[in-house]
């Protein structure tokens, strides 16, 4: 399926996707501060991945991906769209493993919370974050 746009239109549609301060992000952070949770650090691009929200010292990385964008499998399937997009949304997801992985083996510990999930049920992604947290602020055992 070709792009159904030409590419001007396309251009200009592209344009006005938002790819920092989505709502979701915003209410993910209102309802952070909300619970007490703070200093995180916004679109840190010294951080492999540019994380929505970093909590540098807890090295901590918080994503609030796209559904469709990120290939969630009830918003994104291959063949839907075309072979542009099909391409498209598979590079992000091959990207995110990347940044996953690197972050990783950097010692991050990533959470990764869907847009849908943060608008749905925004207490349910502070938990994940207060989790993160609480697990990255205990000693090491031994």
């Amino acid at each position: 399926m070709a792009d159904t746009y030409d590419a001007i239109v396309r251009s200009r549609v592209m344009r006005q996707v938002k790819s920092r301060n989505t709502s979701p992000e915003v209410m993910l952070r209102k309802a952070l501060r909300a619970e007490g949770i703070m200093g995180y650090r916004l679109h840190r691009k010294d951080i492999v991945g540019s994380p929505d929200l970093a909590f540098v010292k807890a090295r901590i990385a918080v994503f609030v991906d796209g559904a469709w964008w990120h290939g969630h499998p009830a918003k994104w399937w291959k063949g839907r769209s075309g072979d542009y997009w099909d391409n498209k949304i598979q590079r992000n997801m091959i990207r995110d493993r990347q940044v996953d992985a690197t972050l990783t083996n950097l010692g991050w510990t990533i959470v990764r919370i869907w847009d849908f999930e943060v608008l749905k049920t925004p207490e349910l992604a502070v938990e994940k974050v207060r989790t993160a947290l609480t697990s990255a602020r205990k000693p090491p055992a031994g």
